[in-house]
């Protein structure tokens, strides 16, 4: 059973109480893809003191990940990527439970991979991916992190199924995607899976307030953050329409998650008064030019 003294510099003046640490040794996180932003994620989370953490991909470790998957090592090349993330985990921290599955999820096999899950952690590389994910989550009712790259720029967001926006209503669903490949840099890399985790934190422990209905987006190469409110948009059929009407819905979770005691933002506002971005038009200029190359392998 894991100690809290491992954890007692979280517990510490203006820390969290050992409740809410007792809430994240008791939490089960699904990380959906191991590579830049999963190690991110994955490392962040097992040195927070996530009690069970699941790892998805389908992928083996290649040379090229070493400049940002850094739990990912030279031994482990041509190895499955989830066989090496659970070794770094069991080796780190011995107490938590890791499950693995080598698979690429599609509608047929997805309902076993996120059974039992409390909180989803998008970590996938490519948009296509990253759409079917929000569908999947909004369908079950489970809380998902969403986090993308592209380039020097990324993105963060907190998808809550009924209370909040989905990522079909910050950017609609491309009809096509994109193959387009981009480079990737370390450091934008963790500065977003970092607050991906961070998400993980707030949503499980209540301490703090998590990004609903709101996108923070980070330009690494200008130093700068920005806010963007956005909201449930009139066109989107998952949120408002009929998509889900004749599917039967499991609620798999079992921990009850802080989803936020402060109002919802209201729409079409900006967080940060003195950004000039715009929220939610459904393809907000923004957004929408991290979103528009689809599939790029961009993690």
């Amino acid at each position: 059973m894991m100690k809290l003294s491992r954890y007692s510099k979280n517990l510490e003046n203006q820390g969290i109480t050992q409740e809410q640490q007792e809430k994240l040794l008791s939490s089960k996180v699904l990380v959906m893809g191991a590579g830049g932003l999963g190690s991110g994620v994955i490392m962040n989370l097992a040195a927070m003191g996530v009690g069970q953490i699941k790892v998805v991909d389908s992928d083996v470790v290649e040379v090229d990940n070493f400049n940002r998957q850094f739990i990912h090592k030279e031994k482990n090349l041509n190895r499955a990527k989830v066989i090496s993330a659970k070794e770094w985990i069991q080796e780190f921290n011995s107490d938590i439970k890791v499950e693995i599955d080598k698979v690429r999820i599609n509608d047929l096999n997805y309902y076993n991979v996120i059974q039992g899950y409390d909180i989803i952690v998008d970590c996938f590389d490519g948009y296509e991916a990253k759409y079917m994910l929000n569908e999947i989550a909004l369908r079950h009712k489970i809380p998902l992190v969403h986090g993308g790259i592209l380039g020097t720029k990324g993105q963060v967001t907190t998808i809550v199924p009924d209370k909040t926006g989905c990522l079909n209503c910050i950017v609609a669903k491309p009809k096509s995607f994109s193959k387009t490949q981009i480079a990737t840099f370390s450091p934008i890399v963790n500065t977003i899976s970092a607050l991906q985790a961070n998400e993980v934190f707030k949503m499980v422990t209540g301490f703090g307030e998590a990004l609903l209905n709101k996108v923070l987006i980070f330009d690494g190469l200008k130093g700068q953050f920005d806010t963007i409110n956005y909201s449930k948009s009139a066109l989107c059929e998952y949120c408002n329409g009929s998509f889900f009407d004749d599917i039967n819905i499991d609620q798999s979770q079992n921990l009850t998650l802080d989803t936020g005691s402060n109002p919802i933002p209201s729409p079409n506002l900006n967080s940060n008064p003195n950004s000039n971005l715009n929220a939610n038009s459904n393809l907000n200029p923004q957004i929408g030019e991290q979103l528009k190359l689809g599939d790029t392998k961009i993690i």
